[in-house]
């Protein structure tokens, strides 16, 4: 029951928001008594706070395993990051809505969060890795470490996050996750080459 209460948050924090839910909303998404759910956890934000630990603090421990090994090559840690980002939108296809409503989005309720407890452990971690494959030669010059996170997280996540919009835009051209992934990685794969270690 524990289980299905807090994925009933999640549906209800990704349809309505987190500061605009009540306990009395997660009851009637997961179809018991508002009772119910306040002697599991005694408060929205005792609620709240098993919902960061046990599913969000999950997805990013997901995460950092994308990271694989300090030497890896900055194209496979791409690969392997696009590919296991795509993995845990399927696992939890609550994540690129609760990204843009609760993180991405100025007050955010999961904004702190990220920035204290997320962002050390994947975003700056890639940021190292990319700025030590610079130095190497691995990497266009021109591009900066940090900026190059941002842009792998909003060509992964973002479209994720917009699909319902450009499969309306694009309703018959074929598009699929795999063919997004795809062209994610021909981008950034071009961005990231060196032209000058070539010459």
């Amino acid at each position: 029951m524990r289980e299905h209460l807090l994925d009933a948050a999640l549906a209800a924090f990704a349809a309505e928001g987190i500061r605009a839910t009540s306990l009395k909303a997660i009851a009637a998404r997961a179809g018991v008594t508002p009772a119910l759910v306040h002697y599991y956890f005694g408060s929205k934000q005792a609620l709240q706070d098993a919902v960061v630990e046990e599913r969000f603090m999950q997805v990013a421990l997901g995460l950092r395993t994308l990271l694989g090994a300090p030497d890896q090559p900055p194209r496979e840690l791409i690969a392997s990051f696009v590919a296991g980002v795509h993995a845990l939108v399927e696992r939890f296809p609550w994540l690129p809505v609760i990204w843009v409503r609760e993180i991405l989005t100025e007050g955010g309720a999961l904004r702190e969060m990220l920035l204290s407890r997320v962002a050390p452990m994947v975003p700056r971690a890639l940021a190292e890795r990319f700025a030590r494959a610079q130095a190497q030669g691995a990497i266009n010059p021109r591009l900066d470490p940090r900026l190059l996170v941002v842009s792998l997280v909003g060509l992964t996540l973002f479209p994720l996050a917009a699909e319902g919009i450009w499969r309306r835009v694009f309703p018959d051209a074929g598009l699929d996750h795999a063919l997004l992934r795809q062209h994610t990685l021909a981008l950034l794969d071009a961005g990231l080459e060196n032209r000058d270690a070539r010459t």
